[in-house]
């Protein structure tokens, strides 16, 4: 088979790993000062430690 152009890298990425999906589809990072000036780093990270074992609960509460 004869290649009428060689492929871009973006290409080349698209066809290896699918699409890369937009805002909603994607992980962010959020630095504590910009997510809440009020809460300090420690604050925020068990906030966002106990609401991800919530979703896990309701994972393993549906699988049940």
């Amino acid at each position: 088979m004869q290649r009428l152009r060689s492929l871009t890298e973006a290409e080349c990425y698209l066809r290896c790993y699918g699409w890369v999906g937009n805002r909603e589809d994607s992980i962010r990072i959020l630095h504590p000062h910009a997510a809440d000036d009020h809460e300090g780093a420690a604050v925020l990270f068990e906030r966002m430690r106990r609401e991800y074992e919530e979703q896990i609960a309701a994972r393993e509460a549906e699988a049940a």
